[in-house]
């Protein structure tokens, strides 16, 4: 039995896994506090958060990208297929700190776009082949396992599914200075056109710093989900 396992416990989850969906979890509550906490703390000028992202796209030379409503709660995004920024009931038309934040980075997003900016251009083309080894990675270990008795064949298999496995790492990886670049955007755009005070700046970039602490923790996920299947299944061919 493989050092990972005593008395059928597979301490490679315990050790490297479950502390980072621990931290997960802790991230994604935090926003949702977070969020929640400034969404109390109106703007001195009464400006929603639909008019806070129109300013930022305007500061960054964007006029053709539509802002419309979506229905949930931080369901916040933006749709470079379609052109447009979807702020969510909590967000597009309240004037609280929290909802003018999230506002503003998404129309950091859509600047992003407009400025050509590298990474976020290079994490929407690995979205297909992202989706396409998230779903092949788990099969084709399975498979690679069945061929106990061909082991080049085996190991071919397990080390496909684990590079497979390895793209959603390295998507996650981009997703990192996207965001960050995002907020850094909004925060600028937030205090070049005085749409908060100081003071009330302090609450935008806490709801964004909570967030961003999100794409960190799943970074940490599937490194961590990345490590286990390694020391797995890694060593199968010196092992067969």
């Amino acid at each position: 039995m493989p050092f990972m396992y005593y008395y059928g416990i597979d301490w490679t989850y315990l050790v490297l896994v479950l502390p980072c969906v621990i931290f997960a979890f802790v991230a994604s509550a935090r926003v949702n506090s977070t969020f929640n906490r400034y969404s109390h703390q109106m703007s001195s000028r009464h400006i929603t958060g639909a008019e806070a992202a129109r300013q930022v796209l305007l500061k960054n030379g964007v006029t053709d990208v539509r802002i419309e409503r979506v229905s949930g709660n931080l369901t916040d995004h933006y749709d470079p297929k379609a052109n447009v920024i979807r702020l969510s009931d909590s967000v597009y038309s309240s004037t609280s700190t929290a909802a003018i934040g999230v506002a503003c980075h998404e129309a950091g997003h859509a600047a992003q776009y407009a400025h050509h900016y590298a990474p976020i251009h290079l994490r929407a083309a690995i979205i297909p082949v992202t989706n396409i080894g998230s779903m092949l990675a788990m099969p084709l270990i399975l498979i690679g396992l069945l061929f106990t008795s061909e082991a080049a064949t085996s190991s071919g298999f397990v080390y496909a599914g684990i590079a497979c496995f390895g793209l959603s790492t390295v998507f996650q990886l981009i997703t990192l200075p996207v965001e960050f670049n995002a907020s850094r955007r909004a925060m600028a755009a937030i205090k070049d056109g005085n749409l908060l005070t100081p003071e009330e700046q302090t609450g935008a970039r806490r709801t964004l710093t909570a967030a961003a602490m999100t794409y960190v923790a799943a970074l940490a996920v599937s490194l961590a989900q990345l490590l286990r299947l390694v020391l797995l299944f890694g060593g199968r061919r010196r092992n067969d």
